[in-house]
């Protein structure tokens, strides 16, 4: 039996050079996307943007270029005089993204808030959506 409680193979990691880590995609990739979703079905593309505590009017949306840039504050307007603040809260956000697909430009995009969610819609052109293609069957 062995008297040592850390196993003999414990230290034998493989180790990473600093080459090994820049050759590596996941460096470029955001790991936090904000609370944002983006998905499709066969007509449209939806963003959804988490937005809890935000009014949507405090909200702007803009569209241009295939990129969406989703931006807002939080405000509170109160103030109390027996308060005393050193540092006070605020959320603010900007959420900026490529729209994936081919968009039909001559539809404006719509934007709903429900329950703390915004979601944004966008038509995929009439090219973009699939096809369906019917069988002939040969006699």
């Amino acid at each position: 039996m062995s008297d040592s409680v850390i196993p003999k193979n414990f230290f034998n990691f493989p180790s990473l050079s600093f080459t090994d880590v820049l050759d590596n995609d996941w460096l470029s990739i955001p790991s936090d996307k904000g609370g944002l979703s983006v998905y499709e079905d066969d007509k449209k593309i939806y963003v959804e943007a988490s937005l809890p505590g935000i009014d949507p009017n405090d909200v702007d949306i803009t569209y241009q270029d295939k990129y969406l840039w989703i931006r807002g504050a939080s405000k509170k307007e109160e103030e109390d005089k027996k308060k005393k603040y050193y540092s006070k809260a605020t959320n603010s956000f900007s959420y900026r993204l490529a729209i994936p697909g081919d968009i039909d430009t001559r539809k404006e995009p719509e934007a709903t808030c429900k329950n703390g969610i915004m979601t944004i819609s966008f038509t995929k052109s009439e090219k973009a959506q699939p096809k369906k293609i019917k069988i002939k069957v040969g006699k």
